[in-house]
């Protein structure tokens, strides 16, 4: 007796735009209630920009009372750059990494969730981290590096700083579909360390050799620099604003791609 199959019939949810709203409120609720439990990720992220900005920022700065202000106030946008990068690629391609090993994004995918719900959860952690970093910089500047700027000013810098973590979430998470759980955090610090380096967050652009200045400009982080310090007035680099937008849009449109890349690798292996 011949055996009678019928088509599977998958139907997709319906939900009201409430209840989708609720969804990606309670992943990135819980996303942020998770990296702030691990202590490795909420300590470093915060206490590594603010170290380096106390150290190069205020303690080892000029005596001279104005030069002092001035090399405060610049480093106070490099390192606010160095902070957003690093919560951006430790939150999406560390994490990434590591749920991808652990088999949770497999189950992420079961379950009737919306993808884009646990990549919007991250980028909501990553803005708020980037936030606390920012404003505690700020607020060390303020007091002990004699920084004095107006409230927009200093609204517009922390604005354009957070929109940052867009482009760095976006390559964090094409890292994080393409490193090993156990070496995506080596890889992470093997790419941003000397990109930052060699993007000028670290040591003014002009004290670096010729080379590294004109390879700065093919690197993220020299755009959203750039940015960063042309809107308190202190940008060296001629491009205009546009330009660096259009840069970090560039680049944001690659990461995307080679993240999409990565997903449908992954699917591809699941379910070929």
């Amino acid at each position: 007796m011949a055996a009678t199959t019928f088509p599977v019939v998958v139907a997709a949810p319906r939900r009201s735009l409430a209840r989708t709203i609720a969804l990606y409120a309670k992943e990135a609720k819980y996303e942020l209630i998770k990296n702030v439990r691990i202590p490795v990720y909420a300590i470093s992220t915060v206490a590594f920009p603010l170290m380096f900005y106390v150290l190069f920022g205020i303690v080892l700065n000029s005596n001279n009372p104005a030069d002092r202000r001035e090399g405060a106030t610049y480093l106070l946008a490099t390192m606010g750059c160095f902070g957003v990068i690093a919560v951006s690629l430790f939150g999406f391609g560390v994490s990434l990494a590591i749920e991808r090993g652990q088999g949770w994004l497999q189950v992420k995918r079961a379950s009737p969730m919306p993808v884009a719900a646990y990549f919007a959860g991250k980028l909501v952690s990553a803005v708020v981290f980037s936030t606390v970093v920012i404003t505690l910089l700020m607020t060390v500047g303020i007091v002990f590096g004699g920084v004095r700027m107006p409230v927009v000013m200093a609204a517009k810098l922390m604005a354009i700083l957070v929109a940052g973590a867009l482009p760095f979430s976006a390559m964090g998470m094409a890292i994080g579909y393409f490193a090993k759980p156990n070496s995506a955090p080596g890889l992470v610090n093997l790419i941003y360390l000397p990109m930052t380096f060699c993007s000028g967050l670290w040591i003014p652009l002009f004290l670096l050799p010729n080379g590294l200045q004109s390879f700065a400009k093919v690197l993220p982080p020299f755009h959203l620099s750039q940015l960063a310090l042309n809107s308190i007035g202190m940008g060296m680099n001629p491009t205009p604003a546009w330009g660096h937008i259009e840069a970090l849009i560039a680049f944001t449109l690659l990461f995307l791609g080679i993240a999409a890349w990565g997903y449908w690798r992954d699917e591809g292996k699941l379910y070929g």
